[in-house]
């Protein structure tokens, strides 16, 4: 199976074509500069040197179709036509309180990302654009949304409010939904892989540190808490962000600077962070050269920058209870042995021992204590390439059909609570596609279930007809002989 993976942003469309059988990347490249008449395509093929062209790409349309004709062209495609492209995957920023994981893209879904985009203007709408030009484009062709947010949907409520007016949050959907998501969940099932345990077993904080920084506690392979919150704003300081601070700063600077909201909003969004502290550099190869040269203002951002790392790893572990390994990933955390050493410092009484041999060479094991330091290369295309076959494999599977047994142990196993979600559910919205009701029911009772096992019982309790009423509809099947069948006694 081969997968294109997709991630649409404003001016720009990043891409990888991934041959699935060995997970092989066949193809990558980047559209810059969307929108104008000097747009830049970098591509690369596998063991070959990038190319890169200029060209007038003047929208999306123009730049997926740029995409789809390089990946087709004679001499340096990779493949002879469309129909080699067994599914797209993509990347979504924001999938609120709606997904818990990545899905099938229908109508439902789009409306779902475009209600979304509230909490990611910058980012949601772009995302969609992609998935409508890729409708277009490759008809037929079944697409697959992979949120950054879906992870971080197990966190309790204890861990994702604010502890403002609780009519806010039902209102306006203000919580902690925490981003990164998709290299999270990558590198702590990695690391469960290195450390040959079950993923169940294991207590881990994972630290994402690049331009975006964030960390994520993960209690038997689900995020419990995380660092960013409402917005990526919130948790470590990072390149040009502020991280943590008094939320009575921004009217504090609002009337004493004159400024209007949007001009707080910028300070801290892009004026802040390394940037900020330094006044030179959010980049942490320059912030370490000038460090090299004396500087004691960029010695200064280094130093909070890693202080605030120590201490979210330090609270986690409290709140874990526990831990067996921090893993460090993303740009910074990768490749700057430097931040690894000052950010685990003093932290011996949690069993931290680093190995500052194997730490400097960037080695995927870098500590001899119990409690394990491990780096790990993020591969967030990979994780989204995987999530569609997984998707689509599922797909599959309910399009041929649960076995009758499989629908009746699922609706015996049903207990009171569960069957209540249900209901409140699908009260809530009786028109809604049953595939959403799947997904929403799956974040309430952290079980999956079959379509048709959730069809049966909506059967069962008279909320549905037999013959495919309201919402019964929209599955595709008739139901005459699941009203007949369905019953679980």
């Amino acid at each position: 199976m081969k997968i294109l993976v997709m991630n649409c942003g404003s001016s720009s469309v990043k891409f990888q074509f991934i041959n699935m059988e060995g997970e092989e990347v066949l193809a990558k490249g980047l559209v810059e500069k969307i929108g104008s008449t000097g747009a830049l395509l970098r591509y690369k093929r596998r063991g070959e040197k990038e190319i890169r062209e200029l060209a007038e790409v003047r929208n999306h349309d123009a730049a997926i179709s740029r995409v789809l004709s390089t990946l087709m062209h004679p001499r340096d495609g990779v493949i002879s036509s469309a129909d080699e492209i067994d599914g797209i995957g993509h990347r979504v920023v924001h999938g609120g309180e709606d997904f818990s994981r990545s899905v099938l893209i229908t109508d439902e879904v789009r409306n779902a990302i475009e209600r979304c985009g509230k909490f990611a203007p910058l980012h949601n709408p772009h995302n969609l654009k992609g998935i409508e030009v890729c409708e277009r484009l490759l008809k037929g062709k079944p697409q697959v949304a992979v949120f950054d947010t879906a992870f971080h949907q197990g966190m309790s409520p204890e861990h994702f409010l604010y502890a403002i007016p609780y009519g806010l949050y039902r209102k306006l959907g203000i919580r902690r939904y925490g981003f990164h998501g998709t290299s999270h969940r990558y590198v702590a099932f990695k690391a469960a892989e290195k450390l040959a345990a079950p993923i169940e077993t294991l207590k881990l904080i994972t630290c994402h540190l690049g331009n975006g920084a964030s960390i994520a506690a993960v209690d038997g392979g689900i995020s419990v808490d995380t660092s960013m919150g409402f917005t990526p704003l919130e948790g470590l300081m990072m390149g040009t962000r502020s991280g943590d601070m008094d939320p009575a700063i921004a009217p504090y600077l609002m009337e004493r600077e004159k400024l209007a909201p949007t001009d707080v909003e910028s300070i801290l969004n892009k004026q802040s962070g390394l940037l900020g502290i330094s006044e030179g550099s959010n980049d942490m190869r320059e912030i370490l050269e000038a460090m090299e040269r004396g500087s004691e203002r960029h010695a200064l951002a280094f130093s909070m920058f890693c202080y605030r790392i120590k201490k979210y790893i330090g609270s986690y572990a409290a709140a874990l209870g526990g831990v067996n390994a921090v893993v460090f990933t993303g740009g910074i955390g990768e490749n700057v042995p430097r931040v690894r050493s000052e950010s685990l410092k003093g932290l011996g009484f949690m069993g931290i021992e680093l190995d500052e041999e194997a730490n400097a060479g960037n080695e995927s094991l870098v500590s001899r204590g119990r409690t394990k330091v491990l780096v790990i290369p993020t591969n967030e295309e990979l994780a989204i390439a995987r999530d569609t076959v997984g998707v689509l494999a599922e797909m599959a599977r309910e399009q041929a059909g649960p076995s009758e047994e499989t629908i009746n142990r699922e609706l015996s196993s049903l207990t009171i609570e569960e069957r209540r979600e249900l209901v409140l559910l699908w009260a809530a919205d009786p028109q809604e596609e049953m595939e959403v009701l799947k997904d929403r029911l799956l974040h309430k009772i952290q079980r999956k279930l079959n379509v048709r096992t959730i069809r049966y019982e909506l059967i069962r309790m008279g909320l549905l007809s037999g013959d495919g009423n309201e919402r019964g509809k929209r599955g595709g099947e008739s139901m005459e002989s699941e009203g007949k069948n369905g019953r679980s006694e």
